[in-house]
């Protein structure tokens, strides 16, 4: 399959992340089906969708005529058969467990047309993890998008039975679509800007969890000495508290961590709560005027 060929994507995953990937896609002018197994997650995706649309004419990014044609691409549906039928790329972004990816690609190989590409999302596994339970290991790779808001940064990491080929598909489906491919020429956890970024991550919940200072203490520390406009756990609440946990617990249990699992512990927390982060206006910081964002948040007294 030449780059030409391809028309339609499937999005594994109404979340957050299907959600975003789902936008340059349409503007790139592609048709684009949404597959999730509950209504009310596609529900709210439509929401979502839309503002993150409107967001790109609010930008100058698109015009509104452009926004209307790409929201008219994007489709949505419970219906596994009918989301798998004529797709060329699938982009999967289902929660961090291995098994329950392999299962999923297990089910769409059976539905996908065996030109299908399949890619994974995922934000810190290896495709190598689940690359024979896709049925489909030389088509399948990990195609991986940050937050489309702040950047059109993506990452490419086959795993070593990935056919080249597919990577050069890959990697032109991903200039046409506006983004900037970082190409990997080996499997690495958490790609490149993922990698340095969890590090940081679980030192601010270490920190944290260890009640050595505050939440926004530890954000302002970073934020007045770097002079980025967002601290560490204000970039856990964009990326969504709950995905955070997900992968935080995931590596605790795994590596049997102690302080990995207190960090977990203090993610679940929030997750028990139902602060997600924006996504649910409310995390470590409240939305849509986080602390953070005021002047006052690095002044001396607080």
């Amino acid at each position: 399959m030449k780059i030409d060929d391809v028309k339609k994507v499937l999005i594994i995953g109404g979340g957050t992340m299907g959600q975003q990937i789902s936008v340059p896609c349409a503007i790139g002018g592609y048709d684009v089906v949404i597959y999730d197994i509950k209504n009310e997650v596609l529900q709210t995706a439509r929401e979502r969708i839309g503002r993150l649309v409107q967001g790109f004419v609010d930008w100058k990014k698109i015009t509104p005529e452009e926004a209307d044609a790409a929201l008219a691409r994007i489709s949505m549906t419970t219906d596994a058969a009918a989301a798998a039928a004529d797709a060329d790329i699938v982009s999967e972004s289902v929660p961090e467990d291995p098994s329950l990816k392999g299962k999923i690609f297990s089910q769409f190989n059976a539905l996908c047309p065996e030109r299908t590409v399949f890619t994974t999302n995922t934000s810190t596994l290896l495709p190598s993890m689940f690359a024979e339970a896709t049925g489909r290991p030389d088509r399948f790779l990990a195609f991986h998008f940050h937050d489309i808001r702040i950047t059109n940064v993506v990452d490419i990491m086959p795993h070593t039975g990935t056919d080249p080929a597919v990577v050069s598909l890959v990697k032109a489906f991903a200039e046409r679509t506006g983004q900037l491919p970082i190409m990997m020429t080996k499997e690495s956890h958490g790609y490149v800007f993922n990698a340095m970024i969890s590090t940081l991550f679980f030192s601010a919940q270490t920190l944290a969890a260890n009640g050595v200072a505050s939440v926004e203490d530890i954000d302002r520390a970073w934020m007045g000495v770097t002079h980025m406009m967002v601290g560490p756990f204000g970039m856990m609440d964009s990326v969504g508290i709950d995905t955070v946990w997900h992968i935080t617990n995931y590596w605790a249990q795994k590596r049997k961590d102690p302080q990995a699992m207190k960090n977990a512990d203090l993610m679940k927390r929030y997750v028990d709560e139902g602060r997600l982060g924006q996504k649910t206006r409310k995390g470590f910081y409240e939305y849509p005027n986080p602390k953070y964002s005021q002047p006052e948040f690095l002044k001396g007294a607080h």
